[in-house]
């Protein structure tokens, strides 16, 4: 399925890891949570690890520098599992 033009547009501006979602809130105002259990890079990380996160272009994506993570919103959004 490919995104709409509105979710390739969506930015992310802030990132929350809990034990068991990563949540993403989106400069429209919308709050993305998906499993932490879909990456199980950050999933491995440690908690030190998991917050040091840092935005990709204007907010298109996420880098976990420490994780070694990067994922795009519009992947995101668009329900793409990372292999």
């Amino acid at each position: 399925m490919t995104p709409s033009v509105a979710e390739k547009l969506a930015l992310a501006r802030q990132v929350e890891i809990t034990d068991d979602e990563l949540r993403i809130d989106l400069d429209d105002g919308r709050r993305l949570a998906v499993p932490l259990a879909w990456f199980p890079r950050l999933l491995a990380a440690s908690a030190k690890a998991r917050a040091k996160w840092e935005l990709l272009g204007n907010g298109e994506g996420i880098h976990w520098p420490d994780a070694d993570e990067d994922l795009s919103v519009s992947g995101l959004l668009a329900g793409i599992r990372p292999a």
